[in-house]
């Protein structure tokens, strides 16, 4: 016997309509769902690459600030994507690049001067009467809480764990939130080599959050940061509170200083290379030039021309010389800094204004002549903005560049022994270079005087910061 099975044209009807709304109901709670991600992503502060509604194919797009919102095909709900949400954003392929080139250079520079210089961490003996004996010991500080930054996401971090370490420190690193990638490779290369579970330790998440509760622990002994001026003094403010030391390598505003016995040419086009590096998004970036007036307009003549000339683009390509602004934010800021300036007679002699309108490409801007009262002499930029003014001499430069609270880095540029004498006397920053723009390398110690922070880090001096000093007075009976 064979039976039949059919279904009426009724029953069809009713499972297409259960069917419709069980989608319905489906993507409205994947919707929520993906809506909840996207929330807590943005509280905990995570950078949130997409979110859409839908899937598949795109309908239509908007990208606003970091985040690029979707309306999709295919109305199923919706999806996040987080930055490092796999591991091609979170730096999968990143480590080759890491351990090449010049940034696989200086990562490994600082860590291995710094694993070495710990074997060199001395005590010593104090003469003393016979039967006394008095020894200083230099000992691990214990643990320490360490805050990185997001414009240099390799080197920072590298400082910080290379010093503790080599101390004898276990440290619990916070990695900026926007770019995570590189202090995930270091502690995972770190991981791969056998460093003991509990010795480098990583945090992600929102760094006030994260800064409010873990300072104030006891097991925590140190603080160091790298950052703005006004989240240092905060974070300073909390360490003193409950008695730990601190390192605070803050903001610059670094003058530099050119002479008039050095060819203004080439000095021009140096400006060009100090200042074009990572966009001038660098504590330490050259920012304002006092030339003097023998060779300014020359001087300024060749910095603006070689400026203009920068090819500018993605950072990624070996063809371009810059690459972008970190986010919408810097380019606002620095199309407010050039508009300003020029309300208060200062002149553009290169950029000024946003490429084409897109992405957040903002070219080397040179700016002349501008009075003290503009905000961008006043205001670290943190951008590719560069400020040149005349000066009549070098004690008339030197009271421009010590006239803000900023003591970070400087740069001077002479052939005269005397003048560089008299620079490195009367500047005050942490940091001078004279005739190059190399703020400091792996043995040098580093670091800023005045709102620019106290502390070091690299070099005898920096390693110290993450040791005591304990005496010890033995009688002898």
């Amino acid at each position: 016997m064979i039976f039949a099975f059919t279904w009426s044209p009724d029953t069809l009807w009713v499972l297409m309509q259960k069917a419709w709304w069980f989608l319905v109901v489906l993507g409205v709670l994947v919707a929520f769902h993906e809506l909840g991600h996207f929330l807590a992503a943005r509280w905990v502060g995570v950078k949130v690459l997409k979110f859409s509604l839908g899937f598949g194919p795109k309908i239509f797009g908007r990208q606003v600030g970091e985040t690029e919102y979707l309306l999709s095909a295919i109305p199923l709900g919706g999806y996040v994507k987080l930055f490092g949400e796999d591991e091609t954003e979170a730096g999968r392929d990143l480590l080759p690049l890491l351990l090449h080139g010049r940034i696989g250079k200086q990562l490994a520079d600082i860590i291995e001067w710094d694993a070495n210089e710990g074997r060199r961490v001395y005590g010593r003996v104090i003469p003393s009467e016979p039967g006394m004996r008095h020894t200083v010991l230099r000992q691990p500080i214990g643990p320490v809480a360490a805050f990185s930054p997001w414009n240099f996401p390799v080197s920072s971090p590298s400082r910080k764990v290379g010093g503790a370490l080599s101390a004898g420190c276990s440290i619990i690193l916070k990695a900026s939130e926007e770019t995570p990638g590189g202090a995930y490779q270091i502690a995972r290369a770190f991981t791969d080599a056998g460093l003991p579970p509990g010795v480098l330790n990583l945090l992600f998440g929102n760094p006030a959050d994260i800064s409010e509760y873990l300072i104030p622990q006891p097991a925590v002994r140190l603080v160091t940061f790298t950052g703005s001026i006004p989240v240092g003094k905060r974070l300073a403010a909390m360490a003193g509170e409950h008695m730990k030391p601190a390192i605070m390598e803050l903001g610059g505003h670094a003058p530099v200083i050119v002479c008039d016995d050095v060819d203004p040419l080439a000095a021009g086009a140096a400006a060009v290379i100090g200042k074009s590096r990572n966009a001038g998004q660098v504590c330490v970036s050259p920012t304002r030039w006092f030339v003097e007036e023998k060779i300014y307009e020359p001087f300024a003549r060749a910095f603006a021309e070689k400026a203009a000339s920068l090819k500018i683009g993605h950072g990624l390509d070996p063809a371009n010389q810059m690459g972008p602004l970190a986010n919408v934010r810097r380019v606002e800021a620095m199309a407010e800094f050039v508009a300003d300036a020029k309300a208060k007679g200062g002149r553009v002699l290169s950029g000024g204004a946003r490429l084409a309108n897109r992405g957040y490409y903002f070219p080397l801007t040179v700016l002349a002549d501008l009075p003290d009262d503009a905000r961008v002499m006043r205001e670290e930029p943190f951008g590719p903005i560069a400020l040149v003014n005349p000066v009549k001499n070098v004690e008339e430069a030197l009271a421009k560049a010590n006239a803000l609270p900023y003591g970070l880095a400087a740069y001077a540029f002479t052939n005269s022994a005397r003048k560089a004498e008299q620079l490195a006397e009367g500047i005050e920053v942490g940091n001078l270079s004279i005739n190059h723009y190399v703020a400091s390398i792996a043995e040098t110690p580093f670091g800023g005087v005045k709102d620019s922070g106290y502390g070091r880090e690299g070099g005898v001096e920096g390693l110290t910061h993450y040791t005591i000093v304990k005496n010890v007075s033995h009688l002898a009976t």
